[in-house]
């Protein structure tokens, strides 16, 4: 038996060989071996990659409908009211930074990849606002520029400190963001079609994200940005809690 058989054999543990590489997107070397070849079930450095990745991909289905409740929301009233298309612009410009800086640097696809998801989810909500408030053109020549920018800023062409400054900026564009959301809520007294689904969802992502990127990218800028999405994320759903009683009587009346 060759060297190279004897690793795949170690590598694959008690697994088939096919089922192991699908395990090892969860638990990747050399903590796959340690948990199923050596049963070092108690190794806590690898039960937290394990516990990371575990949150990472689960954020990232998560991200794939998080914000479809908000778009169904705005279809179904027809109406952008109560959301400002500053702050969705704001959000979404964060959020492609995440996307873009993450794929420059070459993190793992588990650490940054719900923001490929939610970019794709916030560019129609930015869309269907623009469109509903009767201004069609302005809404495609809004998505055609955002996918242009994009297109640039995932090519190599783009310069890491470009991506760098954009990350930089990135905590205070979602501070920006969620504080216009905050009081364009509160001078309504009303959260409009703010979806209560996808807000709790955001809130909670940005939580489980801090200690994803502690472990999986060690970025203190990364992190940073999710310690204070966090906090405005729970702003946002504070006065969801607040004004739950107000937008319910307005639906009655």
């Amino acid at each position: 038996m060759t060297a190279n058989m004897v690793d795949t054999a170690v590598s694959s543990g008690p697994f088939p060989a096919f089922l192991a590489a699908w395990i090892q997107f969860l638990v990747p070397q050399p903590c796959f071996d340690k948990l199923f070849v050596d049963l070092d079930f108690m190794n806590i450095p690898c039960l937290k990659v394990v516990i990371s990745k575990c949150l990472g991909f689960g954020i990232i289905l998560g991200s794939v409908i998080v914000k479809v409740p908000q778009i169904v929301k705005l279809l179904k009233a027809k109406s952008g009211e109560g959301i400002s298309l500053i702050s969705v612009s704001c959000e979404l410009l964060a959020i492609s930074a995440t996307w873009s800086y993450g794929f420059a640097s070459k993190f793992p696809f588990s650490s940054y990849g719900e923001a490929v998801f939610l970019a794709l989810q916030t560019l129609i909500i930015a869309f269907l606002v623009l469109f509903y408030n009767g201004q069609t053109m302005q809404a495609f020549t809004y998505v055609v520029s955002y996918v242009s920018v994009m297109v640039f800023l995932l090519s190599p062409y783009a310069p890491f400190q470009l991506l760098s400054i954009l990350q930089t900026g990135n905590a205070f564009v979602i501070m920006a963001s969620k504080l216009i959301q905050a009081v364009t809520n509160f001078q309504n007294k009303s959260t409009g079609q703010l979806s209560v689904i996808t807000v709790f969802l955001l809130f909670v992502g940005a939580i489980a994200r801090i200690f994803t990127s502690i472990q999986e990218t060690g970025d203190n800028l990364v992190v940073f940005t999710y310690v204070v999405s966090t906090v405005f994320n729970g702003i946002i759903a504070a006065q969801m809690l607040l004004y739950w009683k107000a937008d319910n009587k307005a639906k009655m009346e």
